[in-house]
């Protein structure tokens, strides 16, 4: 048959020789004596009959869909959040509706209505924009990192306080005497700003003076970065820091890039740790970038999955922090070699 003339249920009902009833438990996956869900079955092959599961999800209110909301698939990580979310939904009998939003807030807004008004299952979300308000009570969605004034709305981080103080404690235990920190953050708040607390934090325990660039998300962070540098330079050219702890991998490997165009050697001169974990190529058995304090990104995109699809909404915590660890990835003194 056609598309135009695609078969209908009668019609699988009349080649099974059975009630229409019949065919509609079979597809719901309800019980049917097996010599019946047989002839269901074979009539379906032999018709190459479709399910409309858009019409489906309508009439039992289930689309077995989660809209994902992020910024982009450019970003490593990002592309990997993705990744491990439509594996975990699949596992699960889900499929994904991929949004991204390119961190304006009118699309994000734009594409949670979509998601919505489309009757999605639910939706999960990584955002740079206040979409509280936009949301109808009882939908369910939670946030990955970000948080909102106007609602509670269920978040899933890395621990980064801890996260920051590891880098901080890693950076003197490979022998920095002065660690800085560099960031260029969001105008919106969310819990990757509590890698500055954890810096600042560990500066206090161990009697460090706070030395950072701290910045908006600009175009300009190239020229910010050798301005920083410029600053910390002595007339002899050396540098008045011995470590670098970046608000992530890009702006690590950025600053990296920078100190050997000014001749400077990492990480003999200068250690650098960033935040992220990102992976050439994205494999999880991938090296790293720069050595950095990596979130856990797949049990981050499992535990979104895991509260999204939650039954009862009442039990899902309003904030879930998972562990972060560092790891080695060449910009960093090994233990042997201090």
């Amino acid at each position: 048959m056609t598309k135009k003339n695609a078969p209908t249920i009668k019609d699988v009902a009349r080649e099974a020789g059975v009630a229409v009833g019949t065919v509609s438990k079979v597809i719901n996956g309800r019980n049917v004596r097996q010599p019946y869900r047989q002839k269901v079955e074979d009539a379906i092959r032999k018709l190459n009959y479709e399910v409309n599961t858009y019409a489906r999800g309508l009439k039992i209110r289930k689309s077995n869909l989660i809209a994902l909301i992020i910024p982009n698939t450019l970003n490593p990580f990002f592309a990997a959040f993705t990744d491990h979310v439509e594996a975990a939904l699949y596992e699960k009998g889900y499929k994904t509706l991929l949004c991204c939003a390119d961190g304006d807030p009118d699309k994000e807004i734009a594409y949670l209505t979509m998601a919505m008004q489309n009757k999605v299952d639910g939706v999960i979300a990584l955002t740079y924009s206040d979409i509280g308000s936009h949301i109808a009570d009882g939908f369910p969605i939670v946030v990955l990192d970000r948080f909102f004034e106007n609602r509670v709305i269920p978040r899933v981080a890395s621990d980064n306080f801890s996260g920051g103080c590891l880098a901080v404690e890693k950076l003197l235990e490979f022998g920095c005497r002065h660690p800085v920190y560099i960031r260029f953050h969001s105008v919106f708040p969310g819990e990757s700003d509590k890698r500055k607390d954890g810096y600042l934090h560990a500066c206090e325990k161990y009697g460090l003076k706070p030395d950072f660039l701290d910045e908006v998300d600009n175009p300009d962070a190239s020229s910010m970065l050798l301005d920083f540098l410029n600053r910390h330079r002595r007339p002899d050219g050396s540098l008045t820091f011995d470590g670098v702890f970046a608000h992530t991998d890009y702006h690590g490997y950025m600053f990296l890039n920078l100190l050997r165009q000014e001749g400077y050697r990492v990480p003999e001169d200068v250690q650098i740790i960033g935040f992220d974990g990102i992976r050439k190529f994205g494999g999880e058995q991938e090296s790293l970038f720069i050595s950095s304090i990596c979130q856990p990104v797949r049990q981050l995109a499992s535990k979104c999955v895991e509260l999204v699809l939650a039954e009862d909404r009442s039990s899902v915590p309003s904030l879930t922090l998972l562990p972060t660890r560092y790891e080695y990835g060449g910009t960093t003194r090994k233990q042997r070699e201090i």
